[in-house]
């Protein structure tokens, strides 16, 4: 049995990966302002963006199983190196916002466990500074096998308090069924469809959908044997993903208008519990402040962990360029000087966003830099995968991928307009 039980954990742990990387205190605040302003109606948009999401992440491991060649490495050699510059500004730019916000989340979420210094200003630069610092150090303790665990742990801490506390507050369940079965936009004159898309876009990551492919490759999954085992990780990874956000709508539906942005709405969300279940309240809010820590944290160290393997393979190939008739490939790995180095970067240089860059700017750009990269995998997927020259006829995409991928890549298009939009003419 203790050997099943390992075999069924390297079987799921980089789909886990995904799902507690990809679920930070902002999309749970996202889903729990959707679930409020436009009800249970909306809960199928939730199923809808870990569908989309889903399929991106088959499409790149699909890509990588086949051709040996991470999706980076394959952008590079076909779509030519003008690529790799343009993604190494972009992924320097996104890894200053999204790492300023983690570490502001991180530090409000834990300054409502246990203020220090008696300011949530204050409290938000030393817990921020203090999660980044923890975070390296597990990395460099125990390497991907101990933040596998640790990561599986804050998911399981998400997972129970999240769930348990959207079936304590007992939804209507017919309401429930009816909001996943019959897909429709409440508000849609008015804030229903910004809401909607904000919703479905806010599931399962960004650039982060990337780094599963390195994950697999610490699982020693390299061939196309490999690729129905992935399937099923990822189907429970964006299965879990899915139902946090399904909770969060109910969460936010049942308890009403709440004050508050990002890790601070779900710190006041906690609040508002302990009023309204009774004897329950004190103990199910301190259990869903504990669990929103657990989203926040997962989320920063997932990133720690994973975006330098994205910078170690864009120096790979800087340096040791592929040719298409060759077989050498870089080694991407969490020993890589560029690893080590991008790592110590990402969790000390956004450290100035929060001190010098209040949390609304640098928000707003994590928004609007965060929003351009799902269409750009999307048309990078359609290309690559749609070549059977390059990937062979057996694992080009399906008609139904193509026309997913296709919707994803409008969907995204769109969500990103909305995003600028709103976010600077709004």
């Amino acid at each position: 049995m203790p050997q099943q039980k390992k075999r069924l954990l390297s079987i799921l742990a980089p789909g886990i990966l995904v799902a507690a990387t990809g679920v930070g205190a902002g999309d749970l605040a996202t889903a729990a302002f959707t679930g409020n302003k436009l009800g249970l109606a909306i809960l199928w948009a939730v199923i809808a963006g870990a569908l989309i999401k889903f399929v991106l992440n088959e499409g790149l491991t699909r890509w990588q199983l086949v051709t040996g060649d991470s999706l980076l490495e394959g952008a590079v050699l076909h779509f030519g190196r003008p690529v790799l510059w343009a993604f190494l500004l972009y992924l320097v730019i996104w890894s200053f916002f999204v790492a300023a916000v983690l570490m502001s989340a991180c530090g409000v979420a834990a300054h409502a466990i246990y203020p220090v210094f008696g300011t949530p200003a204050q409290d938000k630069i030393f817990y921020g500074l203090l999660h980044s610092a923890l975070a390296i150090l597990l990395i460099k303790l125990g390497g991907y096998r101990l933040f596998s665990r640790v990561m599986s742990l804050c998911i399981a801490v998400m997972f129970a308090v999240v769930l348990t506390t959207a079936i304590a507050l007992a939804p209507a369940w017919p309401q429930v069924i009816a909001g996943l079965v019959l897909p429709r936009i409440p508000q849609i004159a008015g804030e229903g469809i910004p809401w909607t898309v904000g919703l479905m876009g806010g599931i399962g990551g960004t650039v982060t959908v990337l780094c599963y492919g390195y994950w697999i490759r610490e699982e020693g999954r390299d061939s196309a044997e490999a690729l129905r085992t992935c399937r099923i990780d990822l189907a429970v990874g964006y299965g879990m993903t899915a139902l946090f956000g399904l909770a969060m709508v109910v969460i936010g539906h049942q308890i009403g208008p709440v004050q508050g942005k990002g890790a601070g709405l779900v710190a006041n969300i906690a609040d508002v519990l302990k009023s309204q279940l009774g004897p329950l309240g004190p103990g199910l809010r301190w259990a869903f402040l504990i669990g929103a820590w657990g989203a926040v944290f997962s989320s920063l160290l997932g990133v720690w962990q994973s975006v330098p393997y994205l910078f170690a393979d864009l120096w790979q190939q800087m340096h040791h360029p592929r040719r298409a008739d060759s077989s050498d490939r870089p080694s991407v790995n969490t020993a890589a000087r560029a690893y080590q180095c991008y790592l110590y970067a990402l969790a000390i240089i956004p450290a100035l966003g929060l001190c010098l860059i209040g949390f609304e700017p640098v928000v707003k750009w994590y928004s609007v830099i965060g929003a351009l990269f799902i269409p750009m995998l999307a048309l990078t997927l359609l290309v690559l995968n749609g070549r059977s020259q390059w990937i062979g006829q057996a694992y080009r995409n399906s008609l139904l991928t193509t026309l997913l991928l296709a919707a994803a890549l409008v969907f995204f298009v769109f969500v990103g307009g909305l995003v600028i939009h709103s976010r600077f003419f709004g």
